[in-house]
């Protein structure tokens, strides 16, 4: 073959491959824009802030400052159960409640929504909370898996494990003045009157002793408020409800019944301590004592 004829050859063959690549650039970037605009319609949907568990949440456990954190959601995908962070609208629930349901929950529903306009519904709302529902790590928070200090459940699920809430009655003087507040730790005192007549010359007069009953317990709550608000030093009540054992809510209900209970604020550097109950009250043994022929009735402790 002829060299002019191998070289015309050449020529053409390179001709060819170029052209072959400039109509691949050709036809690959007038394709090109199509996955970033697919991207950038997929970027361009509205996201929410909701509320999600930061970690795996067992039944029982309070919720902290660790145990949440916020997620983006589309907003289109957000469930009315979610907890946003109020910067985003999302879809409102349509309300398919029976009357007697609604009726029965409007007034948490009222407070609750209060709490939420006010708050835009703050992670920090939500710590103290109870879980009621397995939750896991990633799963967005929902009401009916938490219960709020304050909703009805909460001290049902607030109680430690085989724990017990009893109440008793209390008033300022039998309550530390009033500086007991929840979550403090404290002793159970009975006063009673020993009705244990003698034939003595302290016969007829009313003679009182003190015990301590039960000692280091929680109490939960102060009539209904199970914590102190913010800066609270003193709260008075009616009636304290404390955390007991099955063995103790009876002893503490026999104590009840034997005279007045008071209770005694425990220092926080002194509730390390064993907690429960100290003796039964009806350990205490009455000592017929003979002076001078008179007798006297001694209460033995």
């Amino acid at each position: 073959m002829k060299p002019a004829r191998i070289v015309v050859i050449c020529i053409a063959a390179v001709s060819a491959i170029g052209l072959a690549l400039v109509v691949r650039a050709m036809g690959s970037s007038s394709n090109q824009p199509a996955a970033p605009a697919a991207a950038a319609a997929v970027d361009k949907r509205p996201m929410a802030r909701i509320l999600v568990a930061a970690r795996d949440l067992a039944p029982g456990k309070r919720l902290a400052e660790g145990d949440l954190d916020w997620k983006e959601w589309p907003v289109d995908e957000v469930n009315p159960a979610f907890i946003t962070d109020g910067s985003v609208p999302v879809p409102k629930a349509t309300g398919d409640e029976k009357p007697a349901e609604a009726a029965a929950t409007a007034t948490a529903k009222v407070a609750r929504a209060a709490d939420e306009l006010t708050t835009g519904g703050a992670k920090a709302d939500y710590y103290g909370s109870v879980v009621r529902e397995p939750i896991l790590a990633g799963e967005p928070i929902v009401g009916r898996k938490i219960v709020r200090a304050g909703d009805s459940g909460y001290m049902a699920a607030y109680l430690e494990p085989g724990m017990r809430a009893m109440a008793i009655r209390v008033t300022v003087e039998t309550a530390a003045g009033g500086f007991i507040l929840p979550g403090d730790r404290v002793d159970v005192v009975l006063t009673r009157e020993n009705n244990l007549g003698g034939d003595g010359a302290g016969a007829g007069r009313a003679k009182f002793d003190s015990s301590t009953v039960m000692q280091n317990i929680k109490v939960l709550a102060i009539d209904q408020s199970t914590r102190a608000g913010e800066d609270e030093q003193a709260v008075v009540g009616a009636t304290a409800t404390l955390e007991v054992g099955p063995a103790d809510a009876e002893a503490l209900a026999q104590a009840k019944s034997e005279g007045e209970l008071s209770l005694v604020l425990r220092s926080y550097a002194d509730t390390a301590g064993p907690s429960g109950r100290v003796r039964a009250p009806s350990e205490a043994r009455a000592v017929r004592v003979y002076r001078g022929g008179a007798a006297d009735v001694v209460v033995v402790q």
